[in-house]
């Protein structure tokens, strides 16, 4: 069935210590869109809003994907993994089994900006060991026009290939910057659900006006992409994944089929039995 596009809201919502944080997958007017599981972006230049951070918590049986746009994350994990992501760095977390994992700014002033994002795993891969992808900034190829610059954050574009690798649910993710009152085209697969994110400026999607922090859903009946940027240019990510068509139970931090496994999440993070395999890091 075709589906239409659809602008979905920010919705603030308070996360970790106390981190206001911008939804919208994840929200009453978009829950799920498979295989995304949730949005959220973070931006402030106040470090009151940003420094308590994401202390140690759990995560099971999806993918968090984290870009930095700008300022400094630090992450470590409960076996003994640690690393620093930078502005345009960005980390593919493969939790799977189980991970308990923070992630704490480590600047103390100036903007804070990036976006995480919630992407589920098949029924199959539930349960697969866990494992990072983790690259700085400069390990992203960037297209460049007179109209647009295009950096590849997971998959490819026009030739240039991401050094982060979905096998599973074939995720591409690119961050678009469109000089003012220009063009940008790209084509879609029709069989996969896209969204485009705007986080600065302003402009048209496919003919439909969106403002700063908005999400527009791209529906199936659109194989391609038109933007026009506005008077003050713009920036946003485009993301796209294949569904995965399975049942969904999510209780927090956990994303399973059945609710006796949320059951089973829950007794093995209670029990200290919750991590299963070590995570091993691949990253440059």
């Amino acid at each position: 069935m075709k589906t239409p596009s659809r602008i979905i809201p920010v919705m603030d919502v308070t996360e970790g210590a106390g981190v206001t944080v911008h939804r919208t997958i994840g929200t009453p007017a978009l829950r799920h869109y498979d295989p995304f599981m949730l949005l959220d972006h973070i931006s402030s230049e106040n470090p009151d809003e940003y420094i308590a951070g994401f202390p140690s918590h759990p995560h099971r049986g999806f993918n968090t994907f984290t870009y930095m746009i700008d300022g400094d994350m630090e992450h470590k994990d409960s076996m003994g993994n640690t690393g620093n992501l930078g502005p345009g760095g960005a980390q593919w977390m493969k939790a799977a089994s189980g991970i308990i994992h923070s992630e704490m700014p480590k600047q103390e002033n100036g903007l804070m900006e990036g976006l995480q994002l919630w992407i589920n795993l098949p029924a199959d891969n539930k349960m697969d060991a866990p494992e990072y992808q983790e690259y700085k900034s400069a390990s992203f190829p960037v297209v460049e026009t007179s109209d647009y610059r295009v950096k590849v954050i997971i998959g490819h574009f026009r030739g240039a290939i991401s050094p982060i690798e979905d096998k599973v649910t074939n995720v591409s993710y690119i961050d678009v910057m469109v000089e003012p009152e220009k063009q940008f085209n790209h084509a879609l697969s029709s069989s996969n659900n896209s969204f485009l994110y705007l986080f600065q400026g302003s402009g048209q999607v496919n003919d439909q006006s969106v403002s700063r922090n908005t999400l527009i859903t791209l529906g199936t009946s659109q194989t391609s992409t038109v933007f026009v940027a506005g008077e003050q240019g713009a920036r946003f990510v485009l993301i796209s994944g294949k569904p995965i068509n399975e049942s969904i139970v999510q209780y927090g931090p956990f994303v399973m089929n059945t609710r006796d496994e949320i059951d089973e999440a829950m007794r093995d993070f209670q029990s200290n039995h919750f991590v299963r395999e070590r995570a091993w890091v691949n990253r440059s």
